[in-house]
């Protein structure tokens, strides 16, 4: 029960951590990508809704990764440089044995936007 119990939500996180923009691209290859200049003029919850962020966080809810309170909760303003090179990097082990996946194509900047809204979301 435990192997098919891990086995699901493995399946569930590869499934879910495809970024929302490959399938656009597929669907359309004559639409134009979002350029990272582009991406800059977004706000941090709209980057966010750009990204697979969705399939493991929510605000208020635990999911696969801790909810955006949670995270907020946890951080401060003086984490946003730690917590965005988190959201590029990756990282793993400090909400559990699930990975975060990597997002090197957010810039360091669309990073801490994201960061900034996140905290903002502090109860």
């Amino acid at each position: 029960m435990k192997k098919l119990l891990l086995a699901g939500t493995l399946g569930l996180l590869i499934f879910s951590c495809s970024k929302k923009e490959n399938t656009a691209e597929v669907a359309s290859s004559d639409a134009a990508p979002v350029s990272a200049p582009a991406k800059s003029n977004l706000s941090g919850d709209q980057i966010i809704e750009t990204l697979d962020c969705s399939g493991c966080h929510a605000v208020n809810e635990r999911m696969i990764g801790p909810s955006y309170q949670e995270i907020a909760g946890k951080y401060s303003e003086k984490d946003i440089d730690l917590l965005a090179s988190k959201i590029i990097e990756g990282g793993s082990g400090v909400w559990g044995g699930v990975p975060m996946a990597a997002h090197p194509q957010v810039s360091k900047e669309d990073a801490k936007k994201m960061v900034e809204y996140i905290l903002s979301q502090k109860k």
